[in-house]
């Protein structure tokens, strides 16, 4: 019998210098499988945690996407970039008394302004999409865009050390490494370009790495991709994003033929638990219809 497909999920530390696509392609050529997703890229600047799904699992990859991330990041005040990071070129350097006057209580007050729920313009060349287009791809043509701020939340933002330091050109600037903690949908980048703009010398990201999404941490993370490379189980990876909801073989059995479990929902904590079998099987993803539980989404039995 050919063996089974791959399925779960992988945590991968992305180096540097190569985009998340190509972590997919590398992922599908190790595992031999087409069948591959990811729940949020990085740029190639930046490295850290990407969480790949694998196989039917790709379909738990929608609950993954939108779940909070820290980073760590270095913001480099006193230079302007067009992408809002090292990548781009830059577009204005402020003067060596503009950067000296710059002090921990100025950052800190910018810092302060730039946490809890804001109002984020996106960098430029971000991934949104402006009549059908991606930004970056419009920015890259030259054409002049304008992007609408979005309510984002950033939880934590906080200064680990400061150091001067000076440019390739032998322009002073002061570097800020900062850790973050954010909702998804939040641009690095565009904390950056905002604080370094309110202290009026700009600002744009020399690194960034993210360290964690949701539960799980870059420091679980794969960094070499093998055919042997350690999946996630889709049950265990399930129930630490949204909760367990432990349900019998009759119910299983239930749930996959898309009956509603009668009164059932009193059992459940909170808004869509991932449902399990007695052998540890995801069952699916269930949701309360009044007082009964309805299968949301089913995996396949047979994994």
């Amino acid at each position: 019998m050919p063996e089974p497909a791959p399925r779960g999920i992988l945590l991968v530390d992305k180096p540097g210098g190569i985009t998340s696509h190509d972590v997919v392609s590398r992922t599908r050529r190790a595992l031999n499988t087409r069948k591959i997703g990811h729940a949020g890229t990085l740029d190639p600047m930046a490295t850290g945690l990407l969480v790949l799904g694998v196989g039917a699992a790709t379909r738990l990859l929608t609950y993954i996407v939108g779940l909070d991330k820290t980073y760590l990041a270095t913001i480099r005040l006193g230079v302007s970039t067009d992408s809002d990071d090292a990548d781009g070129g830059e577009t204005s350097a402020s003067t060596a008394d503009a950067v000296a006057a710059i002090t921990r209580e100025r950052i800190d007050s910018g810092i302060a302004a730039l946490t809890g729920e804001i109002d984020q313009v996106p960098s430029r060349v971000s991934a949104i999409k402006v009549n059908g287009r991606r930004a970056y791809d419009l920015a890259r043509a030259g054409e002049e865009i304008e992007l609408k701020p979005r309510r984002v939340t950033v939880s934590r933002f906080d200064v680990l050390e400061t150091r001067p330091a000076t440019t390739a050109s032998g322009g002073a600037v002061l570097d800020v490494d900062v850790v973050v903690d954010c909702a998804s949908g939040t641009y690095i980048r565009a904390l950056a370009r905002d604080l370094g703009a309110s202290l009026d010398v700009g600002g744009h990201l020399t690194a960034l790495r993210r360290t964690r999404i949701g539960p799980f941490a870059v420091d679980d993370a794969a960094r070499e991709i093998t055919p042997d490379v350690p999946l996630l189980g889709d049950a265990a990876v399930a129930t630490a994003v949204l909760g367990e909801f432990a349900v019998t073989a009759e119910e299983a059995r239930d749930l996959r033929h898309g009956k509603r479990l009668a009164g059932a929902a009193v059992r459940m904590r909170g808004q869509s638990p991932a449902a399990v079998d007695p052998d540890g099987r995801l069952v699916g993803i269930v949701g309360r219809r009044g007082d009964d539980v309805k299968s949301l989404m089913n995996m396949a039995e047979d994994a």
